[in-house]
């Protein structure tokens, strides 16, 4: 007899990503697919109804194994009511996506944001496995948060905790931010951020591996600096330092509030390993009190991009296997 086990999506704007997920957050199989995100609504329901039929098929699950569904969406939601109140890289403005997926499915539905997903898949069996005071960050084109209070996301009165990306980190001079305003989190320390301080590098350049890159391929990726700086690189390493001295002061300021275990790195970003990572535990260091850092560890995440998926499962492992509200 198969034990029963739980469907995780993490739903993006570019790949939809679907796992059958056990009782102990192991992920058995997986499939990724892109969103037709011009297509609408009602299309992506079909593509997940497709996806979990191939599941079925390569798993030899059925719908009676399954216990519940959990969805990750880069969206504002109503968490009591499962709606999706607005998911600007989607076009979705108040979609009903709880009720639609209990219909289509008969199963039991839960839908959270993707990043409140991730930190949740870090704490069930990644990098914060063990811990119950969490904040999970993934750097990436931007910059998503989750943070986990008591094992539990905290959502805050309307939905919006976490919205790390947007914390003001330079109110003077800073760029603008597509919420509209200047010199948040993300616009000085993601995968964009780095682009463009790059590009800004590369105007007063006459040669350098820098320049090398931009005069073959026209631009620069975030990636590309990452691997220059590794391979030691002055001005890329520069870049990178920057970004890791800026989120281990946010990441401080972030503790006096907060208090977490655990801090997790996630995204494209954070591959840079230890270019990111030392600056940033300096800096960290720094701008925090001994006694709010002791018990305090900051580390790389663990899923990759299957978090999203895993943490999505943790929503119906909580309810309905856990029985926590």
């Amino acid at each position: 007899m198969k034990p029963s086990v739980y469907i995780g999506i993490d739903l993006g704007g570019t790949s939809i990503k679907m796992g059958l997920v056990d009782q102990l957050g192991n992920i058995l199989h997986t499939l990724e697919s892109p969103t037709p995100v011009k297509a609408g609504y009602h299309q992506i329901l079909a593509v997940f109804s497709q996806m979990a039929e191939q599941l079925f098929r390569k798993s030899q699950y059925e719908w009676k194994d399954i216990i519940g569904v959990g969805a990750g969406v880069p969206a504002f939601l109503d968490q009591q009511k499962g709606i999706v109140v607005e998911a600007v890289n989607l076009g979705w403005d108040h979609v009903p996506l709880k009720a639609d997926l209990e219909r289509m499915w008969m199963v039991p539905i839960m839908v959270d944001n993707d990043a409140n997903a991730a930190a949740l898949g870090e704490m069930w069996s990644g990098a914060g496995k063990g811990a119950s005071h969490l904040i999970c960050l993934t750097l990436g084109t931007g910059i998503g948060g989750g943070v986990i209070i008591n094992g539990n996301i905290y959502h805050g009165a309307n939905g919006c905790a976490g919205e790390v990306g947007h914390i003001t980190v330079k109110p003077q001079g800073g760029r603008r931010c597509n919420c509209g305003r200047k010199g948040c989190l993300e616009t000085e320390t993601s995968a964009t951020a780095i682009v463009s301080d790059a590009l800004e590098q590369v105007k007063g350049m006459s040669t350098g591996p820098l320049k090398d890159e931009y005069d073959r391929t026209g631009t620069v990726s975030a990636k590309s600096v990452v691997q220059l700086a590794q391979q030691g690189d002055s001005i890329c390493l520069e870049i990178i330092t920057k970004v890791g001295c800026i989120l281990g002061n946010t990441l401080a300021q972030m503790c006096y509030l907060l208090n977490p275990e655990v801090i997790v790195i996630g995204g494209g970003v954070a591959h840079a390993g230890k270019i990111l990572f030392d600056p940033l535990t300096k800096a960290f260091n720094k701008a925090i009190l001994p006694r709010v850092a002791e018990n305090t560890s900051i580390v790389p995440a663990k899923l990759g991009n299957l978090a999203g998926l895993t943490g999505a499962a943790w929503l119906i492992h909580r309810k309905y296997t856990l029985n926590k509200p």
